[in-house]
């Protein structure tokens, strides 16, 4: 690919309690595509994106994020390159107690020094781009799980972030709603220009709105192609995961560390978007 990466993983390892979770991950993210990082619960898919994001330090390898070697960077540089990077939680991470407009005019507010009526105005283009234009004034308890998701990308692309990543986008939604939320990351790459890595379990989705698709297991990358390449896989783990059989040679593992992350809910908020 020709494209300038904007995103360069080099032998990037991480042990926790003296158990690998990530190997020697080798991985580039170039400019305007949509990579799928898919693999099983446990495989390494959220430590891998929190230490794109910073929250984690490798104990060896490099990370460089739009040109900036992270490892090692002081938190306030890594706070400021956060700025020009969007997530979307699993949950939505909104905040219960603000309307929908409040928590998408949150990020400007406090990163930038916009007049009010200018902060309002781009609010109203945000939701647009969503499909929630005239639900400013809703509080999120009132929003469907989808229209949650999309509230969450709104105040995602708020600051006009150049990357973008979404943890599980389509978690807990039905299968129109999944396609919503597909095509609506489509459509953003599109308009907004931006780089979409998306850490999903969800292939239905994954080969929906994939350029490239990278296959962890077991902590290692195992594969990394285009949508038909994947599907043309000579792998057998591979092949098993995304044709979702019962049988071959993925085995049930105990529990991980993204295991317990997930069910304590570490990770949600602990790096700015």
């Amino acid at each position: 690919m020709d494209k300038e990466p904007v995103v360069q993983i080099r032998g990037l390892t991480k042990a926790f309690d003296g158990r690998t979770v990530l190997r020697n991950i080798t991985l580039d993210v170039f400019k305007g595509e949509t990579l799928i990082i898919m693999g099983g619960s446990g495989c390494g898919k959220s430590t891998l994106l929190w230490h794109i994001l910073g929250a984690y330090v490798p104990d060896s390898g490099s990370v460089r994020v739009l040109g900036h070697e992270i490892v090692g960077m002081p938190e306030s540089e890594m706070n400021a390159l956060r700025r020009r990077i969007g997530v979307l939680f699993q949950s939505g991470a909104l905040y219960n107690s603000m309307t929908l407009g409040e928590n998408v005019a949150l990020p400007m507010r406090e990163h930038t020094e916009l007049d009010s009526q200018i902060i309002e105005l781009m609010v109203k283009m945000k939701l647009e781009l969503v499909g929630l234009r005239g639900f400013e004034n809703l509080k999120p308890a009132q929003l469907s799980g989808g229209m949650k998701k999309r509230a969450g990308l709104a105040r995602a692309i708020a600051l006009d972030p150049e990357l973008l990543f979404y943890d599980e986008p389509t978690a807990g939604l039905d299968p129109v709603f999944s396609a919503v939320i597909g095509k609506l990351i489509r459509d953003l790459n599109q308009k907004l220009g931006v780089t979409s890595v998306v850490v999903t379990h969800d292939m239905t989705t994954a080969f929906q709105i994939a350029d490239r698709m990278a296959m962890l297991y077991d902590g290692e990358l195992l594969e990394i192609g285009t949508p038909d390449q994947i599907r043309k896989t000579g792998n057998q783990i591979v092949r098993q995961f995304v044709e979702g059989l019962p049988e071959g040679p993925i085995k049930l593992r105990t529990a991980s560390r993204d295991y317990y992350e997930d069910l304590l809910g570490v990770g949600e908020g602990k790096a700015a978007g």
